[in-house]
């Protein structure tokens, strides 16, 4: 789905990637965390191809990206990728529905097979009776569920989130969370997820931690849980440990 070999960046002296290797699967909905600096949202961007590395190679959903034109580039974004953002970037003067309808629009599809799909997402997403309000009607859950709808409209193959529950409150957080799964499950799309958010990239099939610039380690699912489910035995084995030192009398 996504194959990525010795990519680099750098911006004048500061080299922001340096030489990142990276398989993602079609379906898996994997996170990328690391501290601030580390390179999260630059790979997200080259992933997207919203810029370009200095080298190495891209393959996403099949296509060598680095190949492709600027004229090629966006209609490939139109039609394979679906971005997510901390902020909604709906734009105010239009209902819900309509927000969602205008990347399909973008595609050259009909209004009737735009509205069809838009109002099946809407429907997914429990805001049938909302499609008609405009983002500032709309809560914050309700706009970042919006969002993702129109990410979701051309039916990419992968969706690019870039601290997407940032913004939200804590059960907005969870209910956002739960949705990708759902997503995944019911269209198959696969997720990349730049975060900060331990609880979201805890329960990811996959974590990739960057570390100035590098794929320190990558973490699968379950495993962390493993790791602390292990430590915590050995501290019990431990504390039930007679103490040898103590002499028998």
């Amino acid at each position: 789905m996504i194959d990525i070999k010795g990519i680099t960046k750098s911006f004048g002296s500061l080299q922001v990637l340096k030489g990142i290797d990276l398989h993602i699967d079609k379906g898996e909905v994997v996170s990328i965390v690391g501290p601030s600096g580390a390179g999260k949202t630059t790979l997200l961007q080259i992933i997207g191809t919203l810029d370009k590395p200095d080298s190495g190679s891209i393959m996403v959903d099949g296509i060598d990206v680095s190949s492709l034109s600027t004229k090629k580039l966006s209609d490939f974004r139109n039609q394979h990728l679906g971005f997510v953002f901390q902020f909604h970037q709906l734009l105010p003067e239009f209902t819900a529905l309509e927000n969602i309808m205008i990347p399909a629009f973008i595609a050259g599809k009909s209004r009737k097979e735009a509205k069809e799909r838009a109002e099946e997402l809407l429907e997914f997403m429990g805001l049938s009776d909302r499609a008609s309000h405009k983002p500032a009607e709309l809560s914050g859950g309700e706009k970042q569920r919006v969002a993702v709808a129109r990410a979701l409209v051309n039916n990419p193959a992968v969706i690019l989130a870039d601290e997407p529950s940032g913004s939200l409150d804590t059960k907005n957080k969870a209910e956002l969370h739960q949705l990708f799964f759902d997503l995944r499950d019911k269209f198959g799309q696969t997720f990349v997820i730049v975060t900060h958010d331990e609880g979201l990239a805890s329960i990811t099939d996959r974590t990739i931690h960057l570390k100035d610039g590098m794929i320190e380690k990558t973490v699968e699912a379950g495993a962390a849980d493993s790791q602390e489910e292990t430590a915590d035995n050995n501290k019990e084995v431990s504390a039930e440990e007679p103490d040898s030192s103590i002499d028998c009398i």
